[in-house]
């Protein structure tokens, strides 16, 4: 069973010094493109006007430049509590014990820009870079080819594809009846669902703590679906193109998990 999360553009300082880090990432495969995007992103933090455009980020923002220009020397901290924000907030996992984080690097991965997907517990350094970020080399779409996909491809057992659709794009998950995008959404006082806006990221955050504090390992759709249900969240019939409505029940719980 795999848990995939998005990133987040805000980052947690700080970390413990490391001679080297891609060797101790998920998905070594991967360890080329990702040696390549850190040369580009190094190499263009020299350039501060040309990261600002690149990154789309402005000038009140080129501390993110200098993050980029250190990445070789950057300490590192496991990627769940590198990543801040409203998901990781949700997530918690400061506060998960030893266990739980075990059971988290096992069974989530976080799909980074830089990175491509990393281990819960794998150790990345802080940086700025985003999906639709284009580096001197082009897009990080075309950059990453099926190299994503591909490892993706390998996973055995049932996937949950909880990143935005921009990531998704960087990687597509190939779907099928155990391999599904989630999309998160909020049921109405009159039965019916909607996308759930404000909240996405908190519920995600939310439903990936409960999993993991969980410790339970699911290979199939249905015991996941009666397992949520048990614990106040709602899993929608999977559908024919392979998603799946991870459903808010009422507005109550939005706003309990904001």
């Amino acid at each position: 069973m795999l848990v995939i999360l998005p990133p987040s553009e805000t980052k947690r300082d700080g970390g413990t010094g490391r001679s080297s880090y891609l060797e101790d990432l998920r998905f070594p495969a991967l360890t080329a493109y990702r040696q390549s995007l850190i040369e580009q992103l190094a190499d263009l933090a020299g350039d501060p006007e040309a990261s600002m455009k690149a990154l789309k980020i402005s000038a009140r923002q080129i501390g993110e430049i200098e993050r980029n220009r250190g990445l070789h020397e950057a300490p590192v901290m496991p990627a769940i509590d590198r990543y801040t924000g409203v998901l990781f907030d949700a997530l918690g996992a400061p506060t998960l014990t030893a266990d739980e984080r075990a059971f988290a690097h096992a069974h989530v991965a976080v799909h980074s820009a830089l990175f491509g997907p990393v281990g819960a517990l794998d150790p990345i350094p802080a940086y700025r870079l985003s999906h639709s970020s284009r580096l001197p080399e082009g897009g990080l779409r075309q950059q990453w080819g099926r190299g994503i996909r591909h490892e993706l491809a390998q996973v055995p057992g049932l996937v949950l594809d909880l990143r935005s659709e921009g990531y998704s794009e960087l990687g597509p998950l190939e779907l099928s009846p155990e391999r599904l995008y989630v999309r998160v959404m909020a049921r109405g006082a009159n039965g019916e669902t909607r996308a759930l806006n404000h909240f996405n990221k908190k519920t995600k955050g939310a439903f990936t703590r409960a999993l993991v504090q969980s410790g339970l390992r699911f290979e199939s759709v249905a015991g996941l679906r009666d397992w949520a249900a048990s614990v106040g969240f709602e899993l929608g019939e999977p559908t024919p193109a392979h998603e799946i409505a991870l459903i808010a029940p009422s507005p109550e719980m939005a706003r309990a998990v904001s």
